[in-house]
């Protein structure tokens, strides 16, 4: 008898943040009353945050309105899909002491333009799912999985 594998596993916090770090661009959603948007952005992971450099304009101040925010990364190749969400708190970096480290960080701008705020999001949670990539299973008689 073969065994059921299901194409879609939890990634476990560890495993999360692993993946988390080993990208360098992911989405930021942010929420201010009934709109919701969506940015394509670069970051590192310093510790357990996130940390990204931007301009002004709608994505710093959504995000500072807004105050909590979604970060997505993902990656998917022939063989396996995952995403990584984390849902927390952004804010801008205004101290010297803090702006001065988050210039320390490995973090240019992939847009030649001047992004002088850093804002750091702290995670209050980190959820990951990896998937199998492949067929779609016949739509009827038994399921392998």
């Amino acid at each position: 008898m073969t065994e059921n594998v299901s194409p879609v596993h939890e990634l476990p916090p560890v495993e999360c943040r692993l993946r988390l770090a080993s990208r360098s661009v992911g989405r930021v959603v942010t929420r201010v009353r009934e709109i919701v948007d969506i940015f394509p952005v670069n970051y590192v992971v310093d510790g357990d945050d996130i940390v990204l450099r931007t301009a002004p304009g709608t994505k710093l101040v959504e995000m500072v309105v807004g105050g909590e925010v979604l970060f997505e990364v993902d990656e998917f190749d022939e063989h396996e899909a995952w995403s990584v969400v984390v849902r927390g708190e952004a804010r801008v970096l205004e101290a010297e002491a803090e702006i001065a480290a988050a210039e320390a960080l490995p973090l240019q701008p992939l847009v030649p333009t001047d992004k002088r705020f850093f804002v750091r999001i702290t995670p209050r949670q980190v959820t990951g799912r990896a998937f199998k990539v492949g067929e779609e299973p016949p739509r009827d008689g038994p399921q392998p999985y």
